[in-house]
């Protein structure tokens, strides 16, 4: 196989439909946008959302609850998944990472306790939940906090 000879899958291409090329083409003149008004213009037409001047839909319904902007995410890790490290082994975020459990650890790591953990680690994360920090230590392992 030579550069020269590669080529796109068949249908993978498709040629653009010439507008405005005469009547016998069946979308000549005026290009199938119809007569004069605004959407027939160049560049005519009206943003996302806009309701020809009546109050939109999103200013209509009423605004609920608050965000907070400055609240810390958490990875999320479910003590079952811990059982994939070996025994005696440190799991903190990076361990996380480059194991495939997580991809991003965003503002830190917190433990879940689903699932049942049948090796000796010591786990270091941002927080735990009770049953994970039970189920960690009565496995023989350690729980050790960030902050």
């Amino acid at each position: 196989m030579k550069l020269n000879e590669l080529s796109p899958a068949p249908g993978a291409r498709k040629v653009r439909f010439r507008v405005g090329r005469g009547l016998g083409s069946g979308n000549g003149k005026t290009s199938g946008k119809g007569q004069k008004g605004q959407k027939s213009r160049s560049g005519g037409g009206v943003r996302t959302g806009f309701e020809g001047g009546q109050m939109p839909i999103y200013r209509r319904l009423p605004k609920r609850g608050f965000k907070n902007i400055f609240a810390n995410v958490y990875a999320e890790v479910n003590v079952e998944t811990l059982n994939r490290f070996e025994d005696g082994t440190t799991v903190d975020a990076v361990a996380l990472v480059e194991a495939g459990v997580l991809k991003n650890i965003q503002d830190g790591v917190r433990i879940l306790g689903n699932g049942e953990l049948t090796k000796k680690l010591t786990v270091v994360a941002n927080g735990f939940t009770k049953t994970a920090e039970e189920k960690i230590t009565a496995a023989g392992g350690k729980v050790e906090k960030l902050g």
